[in-house]
């Protein structure tokens, strides 16, 4: 099988290329470090395992490969929100993904699946709601950028094509993404809820998402949105305690909401966004997951 993967070189993409190269499958990764059309072979990952191919978008890399997986993307968490920083995290998602779904039709064999980042954060700030994949969308930044966002991978869909947007929660793994930045004030005590702590916090292990990304290619009926999120969501302040029990440290020290936001500016708003999004698609169409619960996902994280 050979999958395209934008955005395979970070946290999320590189283990699920990987996963992909060790079971003998031909992993093409899009990147812009390389000229247009350059083609590198990842050393290590054995034949035909990963090659990185600069970006061009006329289809030809699509011809012949079973699906493509789009999860490229400035990140969102990685400075203040100014408005250069917003107009950055929506361009990167939104004109990278219109050029993928246009490739659908350049290419002479299109994919059958196109695979598509999106986030839980397309639900805004919900309080306490239970959220499937049917409830409506926020109105915040981060949900209209998800709407749009979703709007532009929908672009691919066409006979023979089916598109599947991922609306990922917090990802989960000591080697990246979010946890690090959480796990820092429980190493030196200091850790606690945020904001008083009863804003839901949709999460996922990082196995889990992966795992999940490599079930939707091999099951044709899953289409749609999808919510790759743990089923049981947590509080924050109950993800405090289970991340304070994981590292053996107290989760006593509260973080106010004011001095979030000196900190953090308009991000805090979309930190403290409660969202108790359920994966109510996945679970009926069978998936099931490794990491179902909180205390699970650090035991398999932490080794404990």
């Amino acid at each position: 099988m050979r999958v395209v993967i934008a955005g395979g070189g970070g946290f999320l993409g590189s283990p699920l290329s990987w996963a992909w190269a060790e079971e003998g499958h031909d992993v093409r990764v899009l990147t812009r470090a390389l000229a247009p059309g350059q083609a590198q072979h990842e050393p290590g990952t054995g034949k035909p395992g990963i090659t990185r191919v600069g970006w061009v978008p006329d289809g030809r890399e699509f011809d012949g490969a079973s699906a493509v997986i789009n999860l490229a993307g400035t990140s969102i968490a990685g400075a203040r929100w100014t408005p250069a920083r917003k107009a950055s995290i929506r361009d990167s998602r939104l004109l990278a993904t219109r050029s993928l779904a246009a490739a659908f039709t350049e290419s002479d064999a299109p994919p059958a699946t196109f695979i598509s980042a999106s986030g839980s954060g397309y639900y805004g700030d919900r309080g306490s709601d239970v959220l499937t994949e049917d409830s409506a969308p926020g109105s915040d930044f981060l949900a209209q950028l998800c709407v749009d966002w979703e709007a532009e991978a929908r672009r691919a869909e066409r006979p023979g094509v089916r598109v599947v947007l991922l609306r990922t929660g917090i990802v989960l793994e000591k080697g990246g993404g979010a946890l690090p930045q959480m796990m820092r004030p429980f190493r030196f005590f200091a850790g606690g809820p945020l904001a008083g702590g009863r804003q839901y916090m949709s999460w996922v292990h990082r196995h889990d998402w992966s795992e999940m990304v490599r079930w939707i290619v091999e099951t044709p009926a899953v289409a749609g949105a999808l919510n790759v999120t743990a089923p049981h969501p947590v509080t924050n302040a109950e993800f405090s305690r289970a991340l304070g029990r994981a590292l053996h440290r107290p989760a006593l020290a509260p973080v106010p909401r004011f001095a979030l936001n000196l900190v953090l500016g308009e991000l805090a708003s979309a930190v403290l966004a409660s969202q108790r999004a359920l994966p109510a698609r996945a679970q009926a169409a069978g998936y099931h997951f490794r990491y179902p619960e909180i205390d699970i996902a650090f035991r398999g994280i932490f080794g404990d």
